[in-house]
């Protein structure tokens, strides 16, 4: 057998060091399905995800329009060849597809397939998904080629990768799950503390007014005033806590719908003045946006609530290969060196593991008594 072109390798490498970014698990599917295809220069390739009842919960395609994506109906059962690989995790090299046994046939909207190959991805005993390709490209249009047996070896390496890759995944969105639910638990404990406190001084100016009514009327409307601004300041720490809580917002209305949004509840639930600048900034991927968002709230945090800074400025700018977000405040600012030897990260470390974690970096310049600013800056946008 003669080797592979050097170019061979080269896209072996490519294709792992493409699924070992860390991405979501149906960015993860695409990038191996693109992988795949290109790496055995096919024209059609797909990966499935089988559910507990007899389908797929995800089928991703490549080298196969949107429109006939859509022509074609709904997602595949597992059945016939599609099912081989799931069931009985052995791979599958054939000549053309139409003329085994197994073969029903595909929707009118279909292309035409001939020669086939499939892999079962694997965990251990657990079958992740399954690899189809189809209809390998000739260097000669007359000549007549197929899937060779180097070919299955080279998918089997990347089916193998693939694993990991897919495994990785499902634990960064289980991670990302359970960050959401204890930035929602500390939000949740923000609320109570913040309008418990509010509420306790509502009630004790209610009570304490109460005796004035009748022997000092004109210090009793005053505390009247006091109450209502009481109860506004109340409403706004609540507003400002449910507009933290809503996870849809991100993706329904984007990361500068979502930031905007949140620092203008924040201006109004503060006596600190806080700004909200975005330029030129284009859509993100989800894992970045999400990533930004909860940066900007760490840093928010820390700034209101222990910098008793009187100015916070939020921007998030459009760079050369990439997206800036900076907070800046007015605050006390502290010694990012002794804090860290105190073992007080102000949530430091947190920041700084979102932002390494969807390829970015993050730096943060302080000083006592000269206010903070930190910077995140990601791939993209």
């Amino acid at each position: 057998m003669s080797p592979r072109p050097p170019s061979g390798l080269a896209a072996v490498s490519a294709a792992l060091l493409a699924m070992s970014r860390p991405l979501e698990v149906r960015d993860v599917l695409k990038t191996i399905v693109a992988s795949a295809r290109r790496l055995l220069d096919a024209e059609y390739a797909a990966l499935g995800v089988p559910d507990d009842h007899g389908g797929f919960a995800q089928f991703v395609v490549d080298g196969v329009s949107d429109e006939r994506w859509k022509a074609i109906g709904p997602l595949p059962r597992q059945h016939g060849i599609l099912a081989a690989m799931l069931h009985e995790a052995r791979p599958e090299r054939l000549a053309d597809v139409r003329k085994d046994p197994r073969f029903e046939g595909w929707p009118e909207a279909h292309p035409d397939m001939s020669d086939f190959l499939g892999l079962p991805i694997q965990d251990g005993d657990e079958t992740l998904g399954a690899l189809y390709l189809a209809n390998k490209r000739c260097p000669d249009p007359d000549g007549s080629c197929g899937f060779t047996a180097e070919d299955e070896e080279l998918l089997s390496i990347l089916a193998q990768h693939a694993a990991i890759a897919l495994t990785n995944a499902r634990l960064y969105e289980r991670s990302r799950e359970l960050t959401i639910a204890e930035e929602r638990s500390r939000l949740a404990h923000e609320l109570h503390d913040a309008v418990s406190q509010k509420l306790f001084s509502l009630r004790l100016t209610a009570q304490a007014t109460t005796t004035l009514v009748d022997r000092d009327p004109a210090r009793a409307k005053c505390e009247l005033h006091r109450i209502t601004e009481l109860a506004a300041e109340a409403v706004d720490e609540l507003r400002a806590a449910v507009i933290e809580l809503r996870p849809a917002a991100l993706e329904e209305d984007g990361l500068v719908a979502t930031l905007r949004t949140q620092i203008q509840v924040l201006d109004r639930a503060h006596t600190a003045r806080v700004t909200f600048e975005s330029v030129g900034v284009r859509a993100l991927p989800a894992a970045q946006e999400e990533a930004l968002l909860r940066v900007s709230q760490e840093a928010l945090h820390n700034a209101l609530r222990h910098a008793e800074a009187g100015q916070v400025e939020v921007t998030l700018a459009r760079r050369a290969g990439g997206t800036l977000l900076r907070i800046t405040d007015d605050g006390r600012g502290f010694d990012p060196a002794a804090t860290r030897q105190a073992g007080r990260h102000l949530g430091l470390v947190s920041m700084r593991d979102r932002a390494s974690g969807v390829g970015g970096r993050l730096t943060v310049e302080s000083a006592p008594g000269k206010g903070t600013t930190i910077e995140m800056e990601v791939p993209g946008g």
